[in-house]
Formats: C-alpha cells, structure tokens, sequence
C-alpha cells in the first residue's frame, strides 16, 4: 500500500450479481484498480442472498440498509450507526429506486462528512421515462413517442395513438415489447404488480441498440463517455455481453446532453439507432450501469473518477478509450459458509 495515497472508506449499494445485475460489483471492481487511492469498500444490501455481499476479495464489510420504502428517518438512522462505526468518507447509491431517498438526505450526509456526487432534483425528475418528450423537446433530443398509463382500460385505447408492436416500461426497471392488446394488458399487470404505477407505453423504434455510459461534473463537461453496443441481451433485456465501439455521434450526442443537463455524477443512455443512422434516446438511467467494468477495462475507471469529483479534487476529461473491447459476464458459484449468511441475516452486518 502507498502511504502517500489518500485512502478512502467508500460505501456502495447494488450488490445482487444476479441475471438482472446491479451495478456494485462492477464499480466495487473499478474502485479496488483505482492508482489515485486506496479504499476501503463497505457494502450496502437490501437482501441476505446478494452475491457481493460475500464477495470479500471486494467488498471489505457489509451493513443491511432499510429499503426505500422505509423512509428517509429510518435510513438516516441506520447510516448514522454504520459511519460511527466506520467513518464513511463518501456513498455511491447505485439503485434508481434509493436515489430519491439518499439525494434528500445530501445535505444532512455532507454535515455529517460523507459526500456523495448524485444529480440534482431537476436533473433527476426531468429524466423520469415519464417526462422523456418533455425533456426531449427542451434539450432537443430524438426521442420516441411516450405516454404514462394509470389505468387499465387505457391499454384498450392505445392504438388511437400507437402501432403495435410497442414498449411497455416500468418507471424504475422492466420493459416488453408488446405485439397486440392482450400482451399489453399481461404487462401491464406484471409491472406495476412490481414497480407500481405509472406504466410508460413507448414508440417502438426499429433498429439497433446502443449504450453509453458516462461521468458529468455538474459544470457541463464530460469527464468519461464509453460508448457500446450490445452483443448478447438476456429475455430480461440486460447486456450479457456488449463492444466498446467508435462512434462521434454517440460521443456528440453525449457531450450535448452534458452540456445542456449540466448533468451530474454517472450515468447511462439507452440508444436506438436506426436505419438511417438517427440515434434516439430511450431512457436515461441516473447512475453507473451494470457494464461499468467495461469503461474501467478500456481505459476510463469512471468509479475512480466519481470518487475523485466527489472528494474535491480536479478531473480533467478522459481523451480517448480502446476500440473492440468485449464484456462478457459469466455465472460463477462461490462456496460460502452457512455461518456468514446467517450472520447477515440476523445482525444486518458481515
């Protein structure tokens, strides 16, 4: 260890590797190859089965938080407990669903001395898939025809404004393509059966899928843009496999959305591409992706940079990234004693 590296005690959330992953291992990855410091990684978990919770090679030490539906009182309750015990120097949320909650608590975290680097309210609330031809329009950016649903017997209406096939998305994760009515309808039940309402119904736009991901510093520059396309993309919709590509519309778009949004902290754009070379913008996700690693492998350690942002210290913009880099994600079984997820599951600690 550099004993002239500043070190870092990080706390970070999304923990569960599963076929729908979060993003925490992979930033965990990031911060653990960080050259600017040394961390100490501390985990945030929701359920006692996460895989990261007993990755140790990882994460250093795992606290159970409430969810969010808990309310911010007993979150800060239980974030006061682990920084005595811990000194957090900083937290990096990595759900959509908990962004709200840790974003209310900023100020009162920061008198504490724990930072965290997340979007404003504007930037998060103007990104909803809710407002998305709102924020389309303002910032002039394609995006496809959307509306929200409340209700069922809306769904029976939708050809009035819609051609099937079309998108049925949850407001924080899920999306299906529906081909008629009755598909709608199923969805409609299976996601709001989960996330609640409203569901968002999109123009379905033919083409191909791209992704990036990227870092703002809330002044309107880009630090990071990694962009990708999707190699392999499981029935939940998520990338198995994905390439880091070239491409300057991609990187143009990106610069543009910085620059207006004035965006803050990471962030992923879902891209369609269609045949005529037109990128619309599908979603906007608030916080690093679940491919973040691959940013990290080709040569931007966006976790690295966040933390650095975060804690003060100047950035400057990444310049350029290896091409044809591939991510390829793989189940792994590890062997883990019953003992540690009892202990999880009883104290809440690990």
């Amino acid at each position: 260890m550099d004993n002239t590296k500043p070190k870092y005690t990080v706390a970070i959330s999304g923990l569960n590797a599963i076929d729908n992953p979060g993003p925490g291992v992979a930033v965990a990855r990031g911060l653990r190859e960080a050259e600017s410091f040394d961390v100490r990684i501390i985990g945030f978990s929701y359920e006692s089965l996460e895989p990261g919770i007993y990755m140790h090679q990882l994460i250093d030490k795992v606290y159970q938080i409430p969810y969010p539906t808990a309310g911010t009182d007993v979150l800060m309750e239980r974030l006061k407990y682990i920084h005595q015990v811990e000194n957090l120097n900083l937290i990096i949320p990595n759900f959509d669903a908990e962004l709200s909650s840790f974003m209310l608590l900023e100020k009162d975290l920061d008198r504490m001395g724990i930072k965290t680097y997340l979007p404003t309210d504007q930037q998060f609330e103007e990104r909803h898939k809710v407002n998305l031809p709102e924020f389309g329009e303002k910032y002039d950016i394609k995006v496809p025809k959307s509306k929200p649903v409340f209700e069922m017997s809306e769904i029976y209406r939708l050809n009035e404004d819609f051609v099937y096939p079309l998108l049925v998305k949850g407001k924080f994760y899920d999306a299906y393509v529906a081909y008629d009515a009755e598909q709608a309808r199923g969805f409609f039940n299976k996601i709001s059966a989960q996330w609640g309402l409203p569901i968002i119904i999109q123009e379905f736009v033919r083409g191909n899928e791209y992704n990036i991901t990227g870092l703002g510093d809330g002044k309107g520059n880009t630090i990071a843009a990694v962009p990708m396309r999707k190699q392999y993309i499981t029935d939940k919709g998520k990338a198995w496999g994905g390439i880091s590509i070239a491409d300057e519309k991609m990187l143009e778009l990106t610069n543009h959305f910085v620059k207006q949004t004035k965006w803050r902290g990471g962030f992923e754009l879902e891209l369609m591409k269609t045949q005529e070379g037109e990128f619309y913008l599908l979603e906007i996700n608030p916080r690093m992706p679940a491919w973040i690693y691959l940013a990290v492998g080709v040569g931007q350690n966006i976790p690295e940079a966040l933390v650095q942002l975060a804690m003060g210290k100047e950035v400057k913009p990444f310049k350029d990234y290896k091409i044809g880099k591939m991510f390829v994600r793989y189940a792994f079984d590890m062997i883990v004693d019953i003992k540690e997820f009892e202990q999880i599951s009883t104290t809440g600690e690990l």
